[in-house]
């Protein structure tokens, strides 16, 4: 029996199977991959501001997709909808509350918003509209704002609770666990700022300014800086645009990973999971923002930890 002669005559014919084999699965691999990047996608948002063009750039990191751009300031009395369905996207998204509205009345594509605060009041009952809101939950504001200042114990906030209602409910709630006094008032006009500030002075420790657009006005807000100023009532807001006016801190969103999160969900819709499971979060990632020179006239030391991890205004 020559051994060699018959051994040579299987081993080629068992290399050929597996070199087939193993180039079965790279075209699996990458036909997956290229059908995965063959989704059309298009963003509509309503203007190109520098935080919406952050969350193109976090959910391109996490899909690696082209994304058609639809920014209707850029339109002159065009149909959004019209446009939009031109292109036979696979996907939509929709990059702040104007473009939220605007698509919120597509059916049969997969919407998928961001930089969207309370989307529940436009989207409810909508099966197809998924994505990630601007809200960073009370309950993790509350524990950041205790972090820099751990001896507080009255809040103060204004609201109409037809903007922010839903914040505070949860807030009330949030505050109750962590035996904080939140004092909330109610506000249906921006003129009532002045009386109803004046009326708690005496009242609270700080005072958290919510993103409520009865509330904030030029002219509220800066009545509401001036009487943190005299009052030393510390201002928590929720932008660093009023932490640079003259707040002492924010909490912020942060706009990349929002994008990103909305690239997470994208992944797992064009994967192919059912619709059924696709959940609407909050956003994940925030960021302290602290105006250390107002710190210093409202004689507020701040933990050096706290500021290693925040973005110092001065």
């Amino acid at each position: 029996m020559n051994f060699y002669k018959n051994s040579s005559k299987k081993y080629p014919h068992s290399m050929t199977k597996k070199f087939y084999i193993y180039i079965f699965f790279i075209f699996i691999f990458f036909y997956h991959g290229f059908a995965e990047a063959d989704h059309k996608i298009i963003a509509v948002q309503s203007v190109r501001i520098k935080p919406y063009e952050k969350t193109i750039e976090g959910f391109k990191s996490v899909t690696g997709s082209d994304v058609k751009r639809i920014v209707i300031s850029e339109l002159n009395d065009t149909n959004i909808i019209k446009t939009i369905n031109s292109f036979r996207p696979d996907i939509v998204l929709a990059i702040g509350m104007g473009a939220l509205q605007v698509v919120k009345e597509i059916k049969d594509i997969p919407v998928v918003y961001m930089m969207v605060f309370n989307p529940a009041s436009i989207i409810f009952g909508k099966k197809n509209i998924f994505g990630v809101s601007m809200s960073i939950p009370p309950e993790k504001q509350l524990n950041l704002f205790l972090k820099v200042l751990p001896h507080v114990k009255n809040i103060g906030l204004l609201y109409d609770p037809d903007r922010t209602g839903y914040i505070v409910k949860d807030a009330m709630i949030a505050a109750g666990k962590m035996n904080i006094n939140l004092i909330a008032k109610e506000i249906q006009n921006s003129r009532d700022v002045p009386s109803e500030l004046l009326g708690m002075r005496k009242k609270i420790d700080v005072f958290w300014m919510l993103p409520d657009l009865t509330l904030i006005t030029p002219a509220t807000i800066k009545f509401l800086l001036l009487f943190s100023l005299e009052n030393k009532i510390p201002v928590l807001a929720f932008s660093d645009k009023y932490v640079e006016l003259g707040a002492l801190m924010s909490i912020n969103i942060d706009a990349f990973d929002i994008g990103s999160q909305a690239g997470e969900i994208v992944n797992a819709i064009v994967s192919g999971s059912d619709l059924k499971n696709i959940k609407k979060v909050d956003a994940r990632k925030s960021l302290i923002s602290i105006n250390a020179n107002i710190a210093r006239k409202l004689e507020i030391n701040i933990n050096n930890n706290i500021i290693k991890e925040a973005r110092i205004i001065k």
